[in-house]
């Protein structure tokens, strides 16, 4: 696990290279956007909304955990159709993942797609519907929900 405290700041992070642009393509094409943040406050998940703005995503409903949530509760609690996330790997990998909370817990299934950390979503489709295809490659209408996680600078 990264113990870099550069690692918390995150009002210094930044979108991988077409992140903006490829959220952008899923929501022309009728996706609708929401945000997962790690933040379990509203004051601190304000802090990814103004990273999100700052840097021209679309705008959409941010969602975080409250008291005694997990991710797989606030994703079956929104009803995403599809959740996008990386692989968490600066931060023990795939076992802190959405997508891991939501395979070991009971409830509805929401499929996943998982990218390498810093690896972006540019190489996804734009077409959203084509992401549960692309889920159903890689085992693990398009209503969105993109799991924030930004690269730091510097």
């Amino acid at each position: 696990m990264n113990n870099d405290p550069a690692v918390l700041d995150y009002a210094s992070y930044v979108p991988t290279e077409g992140a903006v642009g490829k959220v952008m393509a899923w929501q022309r094409r009728g996706a609708e956007i929401c945000y997962l943040s790690s933040h379990r406050s509203a004051a601190a998940a304000a802090i990814d909304k103004s990273v999100l703005a700052a840097h021209g995503f679309p705008s959409g409903d941010l969602y975080y955990r409250a008291h005694g949530e997990g991710y797989a509760d606030v994703v079956r609690r929104w009803s995403a159709d599809v959740l996008v996330e990386d692989d968490c790997e600066s931060i023990g990998g795939r076992a802190r993942t959405a997508t891991s909370e939501i395979a070991r817990s009971a409830g509805q299934a929401v499929p996943c797609v998982v990218v390498p950390e810093f690896g972006g979503l540019i190489h996804l489709p734009d077409e959203p519907a084509e992401l549960l295809r692309e889920q159903a490659r890689h085992k693990s209408r398009s209503r969105l929900m993109r799991y924030l996680r930004l690269r730091r600078t510097g």
